[in-house]
């Protein structure tokens, strides 16, 4: 775990974290922990939320997402957007990767893409993205740089 200074930076969340923390325990308590240490520099992006309600069932599991997960960021207007210009620079990175990395853009996942699109957009609104898919990011960085952590950096004293 890195610990992170500095009260002001900004966070967000990688969807497979919060998919590992309803299915895992231990995951569970570490995104607790993380919650109170970050709370006031967190951010919920639309991706994720996309990626979470597709693999949500309808009825209280759905609920539960609305309540305890989406809107705590609603309320606090703690939200990320990508923009038409990080939907564009998305592209880019797609095209950069097939040149310069061989990436196939016909067997692209739509889950790669969404990483791309969340990699962008939280490099436009000043957000470090916290993950454990570090293949995917290391490989996006490559094309472009943006601030990226792996689960679960620890807040230390300031």
């Amino acid at each position: 775990m890195a610990a992170i200074k500095g009260r002001k930076k900004k966070y967000a969340l990688d969807t497979n974290l919060f998919i590992k923390a309803f299915r895992e325990p231990e995951t569970n308590a570490r995104l607790i922990q993380f919650h109170a240490a970050f709370a006031p520099f967190e951010y919920l992006h639309s991706i994720v939320v996309q990626e979470l309600r597709a693999g949500m069932r309808a009825g209280k599991h759905l609920r539960a997402l609305e309540r305890h997960i989406l809107e705590p960021f609603i309320r606090r207007g703690r939200l990320i957007t990508p923009s038409f210009a990080a939907w564009k620079q998305s592209g880019d990175v797609l095209r950069d990767l097939a040149h310069q990395d061989g990436l196939q853009l016909s067997a692209v996942p739509k889950s790669f893409g969404n990483d791309i699109l969340l990699a962008v957009s939280c490099r436009e609104s000043g957000v470090t993205l916290v993950t454990d898919n570090l293949r995917d990011f290391n490989r996006i960085h490559a094309v472009l740089p943006f601030e990226f952590v792996e689960a679960w950096p620890v807040r230390s004293a300031d």
